[in-house]
Order: C-alpha cells, then sequence, then structure tokens
C-alpha cells in the first residue's frame, strides 16, 4: 500500500506539473509570435531633459532593449524544447505501434555481427607471422598490463569515452521522480507496482543498476567482484578509444590489439534506450532486453535518463556523489523519494566510511613493487613518480599501526595492542604524509586503473590460489608468489567462520582496490570523521577504519539541489534523528521540513501489543548486560514460550538482542529440557549466520506451519528464533500463520563500548542541540534500539486483514521516553501488563476469537 501510494500521489503530481509547464509555454509562444519584439520605437528625448533613468541607473529604452532580448531567448529555447519533445514522442510513438522497425533493427544487427565476424578473420589472417613490436619479448596478453600514460588535470582535460561518441548526448532533463531503495529486490517490486497502478502504460520509467546487476558480457560478469566487472569495463571502454586512434594512424604500426565490448555499440545503446522509454521494465527485462538487441543496458539506461519521467534506482548510486555523477543523474530542481529510509543515516556513513586491514597494505606494497620491477622500463616517468607515492602511502600506513611493509605481517606481532582514535589531519601528520596531496593520487588511481592493471598481473604470476611456477620468465617473481601464499596461510585459522567468495578473491588478489576506498575516505574535512587504529595481536589481523561522523555533510548538495525531498518509510519511528542529523545539520530551514504520519489500514481488533513487565514465576523481566546472563532470567524467558506456544496457532517468531545471545539461550534450554518441552508444540528452527542459508530455513518454516494446520494434532506450528538486526530483521513478511506472535527478548541496545559509537556520541554532544532536557548521546542510543525493535515488530502485519499479537518482554519498554518511540499505529493499541497471568488471559481471548472466527 505505502509503495502504490507514493507512486500514484507523486506521479498525479507529475502529471498536473507537465500540463501546467505547457500551457505556460504555450502562452508564452502565442505572446512572443504575436509582437515581434524590436518594432516598438523609443520616444526621443525631450530637449533639455535628461533621458529617465532605470533601477540600475541605465536609461529606459537600454532596460527595455534588455528585457525583449530575454523574452526572444526565452521564446527561441522554448520552441527548442517543442521540437524536442515533439521528435523524441514521434519517435517513440514509431516504436510502440510500429513491429517492423524492431525486426528491422534486430535484421540490421545480425548483418553487423557477420560483417564485423568475417573483418576479423581477414584481420587475423593477414597478422599471422607478424612481429610485435616490444621493448621486452612481452606476449599479447601481458601488454594489457601496462599503464599507458598519464597526464594531470593541469596537462590535459580528460574527456570521457561516452562523450567523443557523440556531442548530442547532453539531452535536457525532464522534470522527472527519482525513486530510491535499499535493495534491487525491493527497486524490482516497485518497478512491478508501476506496471500494475493506473500510470504503468504512460510512463517513461527506467531502471538504474550496478554493473553487477546490468552487464551482458559474460567474459566480464564471470570476474564476478563488483569493483573488478566496474575495472575491467573501464578498461576495455579504453582500449575501445585507442583502436579508434590506431586505426586513424595509417602507415604507422599498430600497438597489440585489446579486448573491447561488443556490447557497448554507441547505435544499439540508442536502440535499448528508446525500448526502455516505451515500456516499463524492470532490471531482470532490462537485461533480456539487452542481451536481445546485443546493447549494454547499464549504459543504455543512462542514455534514458534525461527524457525519462521516473528513474528507479538503489540508495548507493544517489548518495554517493561520485557514482551520481558518472551515472549523469541531475538533481537541479527534481524530487527525491527515498523510501526503505528508516537506515538512511546508517546507509550514508557506510558509503563514506573504508576500512583496510594490515595484512592487505602490506600485500598491495608487495604486488606494486614487484609490479614497478617488472615494467619499470616501459612505464613513464609519471607513472613511476605515482607508484612510489603510494608505495610510500603504504609504508606510513604500515608504520602507524607498528609494523613494517617488508616484512610479513602474519609474523609481526604488536607490543602495544588497542585501540586507538585520531582526527584526520593528527593522522596524516603522525604518518608524515600531509605533505602529499591525496586529492591528485585519488585522480591517479581512478584514470589510471592501477588496481585493475595490478589484478591482472597477479593473476597472470599466481595468487593464492594458484600453483606457484618459477621458470626463467618468471623467477624473480616467486617472492610475490610465496609471499601471497603466506598471507593466505596466515589468514586461515582454526574456527574462523569462512569468508564470502568475493571478498576472499579481493582481499588476496587485489588489495589495492580497497585502499583505494580508504585513501579518498581521507580526503573528507578534518571535523567530519575520525581515523581509528585498531591494534591487535599482529599487523596482519589490526586495521585502520575511517569513520565518518558527519553524515549531513553529504546529503547536503542533494537537499539543497532538489525542488523536493521525501523520506518515506513504514517504520521511521523515532524521526528526531533524521530531523537533527541529516536535515538540521545539511542547514534546511526547519519551516521546509513537513512531517507526515498515518495509521495502518488494520482494525483495532487485528492487533494486540503488549509490554510484558514480568513472567509466569512474577521474575521482573529487565534484559540489561548484567542480568540477562542469569539463569533465572533465561528460564523465565522459556516459560513465557511454552504458555505463548500452548495457545497461538501457526508460527511463532522471536527476536534475540544478538546471535550469541540466542545461542547461549539455546543451549541453556536444551540443557534444562524445556527446549523439550517448546518442541511438542511447536517445531525449533534458528536463523542461520549465512546469508545463502536464509532461504532454505524459511521454506522449511512455511512448510512445517502449512502442514500443521493441515493435518491439527498436537504440533500447532513452528517456532524461529531469529536475532535483530539479523537476515530475518528486515526484508521478510511474516504474513498471515508465517507470524501470529512476534516476541521481542529485552532491548537490543547497541554495544556502548565500542569505540566508534563512543566517538559519535562524544561528536553529537559537541555539536548538536539538547531535546528534551536529555543528552544526544543518550537519544541516539534510545533510537538506535528502537528503530532496530520497530524494523523486527513490523515483520508482522502485512495487509488490512492479516492479525497478530506482539509481545514486548522487558518492563523499560513502558518508559514514557522510550514508549513513544513506538510506532504511533502500534503505541495506539499498546497495553502495559505488570504480570504474565493478565497478559495470558488476552492472549487466550484472541485465541478464542480466531477460532470462532474460522
Amino acid at each position: 500500500g505505502k509503495s502504490l501510494s507514493l507512486i500514484c500521489g507523486a506521479l498525479s503530481w507529475l502529471r498536473d506539473f507537465e500540463e501546467k509547464q505547457q500551457q505556460e509555454e504555450a502562452r508564452v509562444l502565442a505572446l512572443g509570435d504575436g509582437g515581434p519584439a524590436g518594432k516598438e520605437q523609443r520616444a526621443p528625448a525631450e530637449p533639455g531633459r535628461p533621458e529617465r533613468q532605470g533601477p540600475a541607473g541605465e536609461p529606459d529604452w537600454v532596460t527595455a532593449f534588455v528585457q525583449k532580448k530575454e523574452e526572444r531567448d526565452m521564446v527561441d529555447r522554448l520552441k527548442e524544447e517543442q521540437i524536442r519533445r515533439k521528435k523524441r514522442e514521434d519517435r517513440l510513438e514509431k516504436i510502440r505501434h510500429n513491429v517492423q522497425l524492431k525486426y528491422a533493427a534486430k535484421r540490421k544487427r545480425s548483418e553487423e555481427d557477420e560483417t564485423k565476424r568475417l573483418l576479423q578473420l581477414s584481420k587475423e589472417v593477414l597478422s599471422e607471422g607478424a612481429g610485435v613490436d616490444a621493448l621486452e619479448k612481452l606476449d599479447h596478453n601481458e601488454e594489457e598490463l601496462i599503464l599507458a600514460e598519464y597526464e594531470s588535470d593541469e596537462e590535459k582535460k580528460v574527456v570521457s569515452g561516452l562523450e567523443d561518441d557523440d556531442d548530442d548526448l547532453e539531452e535536457e532533463h525532464v522534470t522527472k521522480i527519482y525513486y530510491c531503495s535499499r535493495t534491487h529486490s525491493q527497486l524490482s517490486q516497485f518497478v512491478h507496482e508501476v506496471q500494475k497502478s493506473p500510470f504503468g502504460k504512460d510512463t517513461r520509467l527506467v531502471s538504474l543498476g550496478s554493473r553487477q546487476n546490468l552487464c551482458v558480457n559474460e567474459e566480464v560478469r564471470r570476474l564476478g567482484a563488483l569493483q573488478l566487472i566496474n575495472d575491467r569495463c573501464m578498461e576495455m571502454q579504453k582500449n575501445k578509444q585507442e583502436k579508434k586512434s590506431d586505426e586513424e594512424m595509417e602507415g604507422k604500426k599498430r600497438r597489440v590489439s585489446r579486448a573491447v565490448c561488443p556490447f557497448y555499440s554507441y547505435e544499439q545503446m540508442q536502440f535499448l534506450r528508446d525500448e526502455v522509454l516505451v515500456e516499463v521494465k524492470d532490471i531482470e527485462q532490462l537485461v533480456a532486453l539487452g542481451r536481445e538487441t546485443k546493447a549494454c543496458p547499464y549504459y543504455g539506461s543512462r542514455y534514458a535518463i534525461p527524457a525519462a519521467q521516473l528513474v528507479v534506482l538503489p540508495y548507493q548510486m544517489l548518495l554517493h556523489e561520485p557514482t551520481r555523477s558518472a551515472a549523469g543523474i541531475k538533481l537541479k530542481d527534481q524530487i527525491v523519494i527515498i523510501d526503505e529510509a528508516h537506515n538512511l543515516i546508517d546507509t550514508i556513513t557506510c558509503i563514506h566510511s573504508a576500512e583496510v586491514s594490515g595484512s592487505q597494505l602490506c600485500c598491495a606494497h608487495s604486488q606494486l613493487l614487484q609490479y614497478m620491477e617488472r615494467y619499470r622500463k616501459r612505464l613513464k616517468a609519471k607513472n613511476l613518480m605515482y607508484i612510489k607515492q603510494i608505495m610510500y602511502l603504504l609504508e606510513r600506513f604500515v608504520a602507524m599501526l607498528g609494523g613494517n611493509v617488508n616484512q610479513n605481517p602474519s609474523c609481526q606481532a604488536i607490543s602495544q595492542t588497542g585501540t586507538v582514535l585520531k582526527s584526520i589531519n593528527d593522522f596524516l601528520f603522525q604518518s608524515q604524509i600531509d605533505n602529499i596531496n591525496l586529492f591528485k593520487v585519488q585522480r591517479y588511481c581512478e584514470k589510471s586503473l592501477i588496481s585493475r592493471k595490478l589484478f591482472g598481473f597477479v593473476e597472470r604470476y599466481g595468487g593464492p590460489a594458484t600453483a606457484v611456477k618459477t621458470n626463467k620468465e618468471n623467477q624473480k617473481l616467486a617472492g610475490l608468489q610465496n609471499f601471497l601464499l603466506t598471507l593466505q596461510q596466515g589468514s586461515d585459522k582454526e574456527g574462523d567462520p569462512p569468508v564470502e567468495a568475493e571478498n576472499d578473491q579481493l582481499r588476496t588478489a587485489s588489495p589495492l582496490m580497497q585502499i583505494e576506498g580508504f585513501l579518498s575516505a581521507l580526503t573528507n574535512a578534518n571535523q567530519d570523521g575520525r581515523v581509528i587504529l585498531n591494534r591487535q595481536g599482529t599487523v596482519g589481523q589490526s586495521s585502520l577504519k575511517f569513520l565518518l561522523l558527519n553524515p549531513a555533510v553529504h546529503f547536503a548538495k542533494v537537499v539543497e539541489e532538489c525542488r523536493a525531498v521525501i523520506i518515506a518509510g513504514g517504520t521511521m519511528q523515532p524521526v528526531a534523528d533524521f530531523r537533527e542529523q541529516l536535515l538540521s545539520g545539511a542547514g534546511v530551514d526547519p519551516a521546509r521540513v513537513v512531517e507526515f504520519s498515518c495509521g495502518h489500514v488494520i482494525p483495532p481488533e487485528n492487533i494486540l501489543p503488549i509490554i510484558l513487565c514480568s513472567g509466569p514465576a512474577n521474575q521482573q523481566l529487565e534484559f540489561t548486560y548484567q542480568t540477562r546472563d542469569l539463569p533465572h532470567m533465561m528460564d523465565e524467558t522459556g516459560r513465557i514460550l511454552c504458555n505463548l506456544c500452548n495457545v497461538v496457532p501457526g508460527g511463532v517468531v522471536c527476536f534475540f538482542p544478538s546471535y550469541e545471545y540466542e545461542k547461549q539461550v539455546y543451549a541453556h534450554w536444551e540443557k534444562t529440557g524445556l527446549l523439550t518441552r517448546l518442541a511438542t508444540k511447536k517445531k525449533i528452527f534458528q536463523e542461520p549466520k549465512k546469508a545463502n542459508q536464509v532461504e532454505q530455513v524459511l521454506v522449511e518454516y512455511a512448510k512445517c506451519i502449512k502442514r500443521c494446520s493441515q493435518a491439527g494434532g498436537q504440533m500447532t506450528g513452528a517456532l524461529l528464533l531469529s536475532v535483530v538486526g539479523g537476515k530475518m530483521s528486515e526484508g521478510i513478511n511474516f504474513s498471515d500463520d508465517l507470524g501470529r506472535c512476534v516476541i521481542m527478548v529485552g532491548m537490543p541496545y547497541p554495544n556502548i563500548k565500542s569505540p566508534e559509537l563512543q566517538e559519535k556520541m562524544t561528536w553529537l554532544d559537541k555539536t548538536m542541540p539538547r531535546a528534551a532536557g536529555q543528552a544526544p548521546s543518550r537519544e541516539l542510543i534510545e533510537n538506535l534500539c528502537m528503530k532496530a525493535v520497530n524494523q523486527s515488530i513490523g515483520r508482522a502485519i502485512r495487509h488490512q486483514k492479516d492479525f497478530a499479537s506482539i509481545l514486548l518482554l522487558d518492563h523499560r519498554y513502558a518508559r514514557p521516553a522510550i514508549f513513544n518511540k513506538l510506532p504511533q499505529w502500534i503505541r495506539e493499541r499498546t497495553q502495559v501488563k505488570p504480570a504474565f497471568g493478565s497478559a495470558f488471559a488476552e492472549l487466550r481471548k484472541v485465541r478464542t476469537c480466531i477460532l470462532g472466527t474460522a
């Protein structure tokens, strides 16, 4: 319902706005055509009297001339816009109704493919036997590893490959709505809602995504990791530009041919752009269209942005300015809707924070050293200068952790362990890198694609997962290979959870990619972030982390440029931190902020929220860090669940504050026999830590509930033990029988001893005003806790006819400061029960009503 409300409201406004805009254009054009400017004659000044002066001290006739010129320019601009709009509409209408045009384009593509294939065969025949022009004996593939000549911004204005293709790409952006959400699945859901809505047939919608989601080149997709895909794509574009310039140089010997992407065709991407604008498509449909048309969906969808009325994209693409600029997103006077925005502050903080380990720093240094030695004679002076600068930075970073970059990080013990926080300036001075221009280094890394070249180099000469060959050609690289092997062996400890393949591949093969993010983070203003030095047992286990403290500095440009920003979500309470940390911090006038909240569609009798202050044995429920581990507290929690499982049909979802506490309670119940008692009524499921196992657990959980409801008998459903902030506390719908009761054990306060959280609290107390006599740091802790609670209990009640009970097990929920942070539709119906007996009686009433209805 929320998504549909946002769609219909926003698109209705956009349709009305476009109509008014066109009426205003027609009025201005009519005035412009009716009285040609320039015919008016200036009345001569009376003899002896000075000419009348305009407001700027200029004569009237000058002011009138300037005004007329501005009007003429505006009329000309409006005429051009009308012509452009008419052309676009005619083109899209032709594609919409002329099926023959599609087939003609498809046939033309097939003919072009065949021509290219034959041309390539001819080139291969001609090039047979030709020698490779090189300073050293480098084979065909190794040529791709050499860094191209680099010229900085002062020497040459860098022009992107796309702009070389055509100057007409700078199409004017129409007024549009940018709709953002957290995940691609949420965006796909939204697109399907648009397709079903009354606006589905005549809305120009484009879905944006990462290369990982949109790339159709199988060779590139196989790389897996997002950073590797990005770099390979950029390199293939660069190769295309070099190939063009090589072909223009007649009579000169061409360089070794390099791989170019067959899908990066301007003509085909223009065709894909029009197809996207004609009919609403989600990411999957866009990828299928890209494969069919042999056009890149990633760039083709970007071409569609200027003419689109609705652009659907993930958070990160809008909130990260470099990504926004690269995608061609212009926010000036546009509307932005950020849905599922309950974790917006955390998202902005995470996007602009970065962490690198001592192992990664040492590994990157060794890789760069070996790369430089291998290709020193072929690298230009500027490349060598920047590589040496990067190596110096890595050297100093490792020194700050208390290590030496030339020694194995796994063997270097740290004498003084612990966590130290420093301001950016202090870190730069103490690491002796304040004389290096990090902006230039960052720009070099971005433009030279050095991390991609380094990855290719390591791939070629053996990384941790590759067998080491020590023939004459790569004998001098044996040190690098052995070093990488020791890094891998040092990091594989017993009992450690297996690392995801993508992260492992990046960490071992191309640590420089991770380090680039850290260098970029160090360019933030001194007051907006901190550098955390986390010194553990060895240099390899230690890390440097940049923590962003002020998310408003990156959100400011969004709110400054946009006509309107809508921050929406189903569980946005409490909203104070959005107002203070994001909007006030970004300099938004409080008068501009409008807050709107509405109730739920369900009738009051369909939900029973209870704050339970004590259990069946009259034990007060207060799950603090000091008391929650006590055996009698875990026993009391078990007794509550046993009683509830006796009366609640279907599924019961119980949320614990952490994986460790859930594991501890489960083991205690197993030991006391309470788990066996629970299992007589409900089959027990536990939330897995691994993301790839979540789907399987949910399927089994749902099957069990369905089987029990059909078979009857003693077993009445299933109990799912979940974790706040885990895989099942967000984005999962426990509707109908999947969630007839949601239980929250204790209050999931964040770890107050965390150095990052302590620094954030200190920063808030210094920069934010006190609210209602409470310190901003205390407000932050309570808000983080209640956001997590609201998100978890919001998993139940998913539609108008749904019903469920919600139990909050901790007397502290009844405190006004906490109680008022519950969502309004839950707060209005919540009952505070001091004793378990009265709460149990209410739950039995609900069960009786359900059975009566059935």
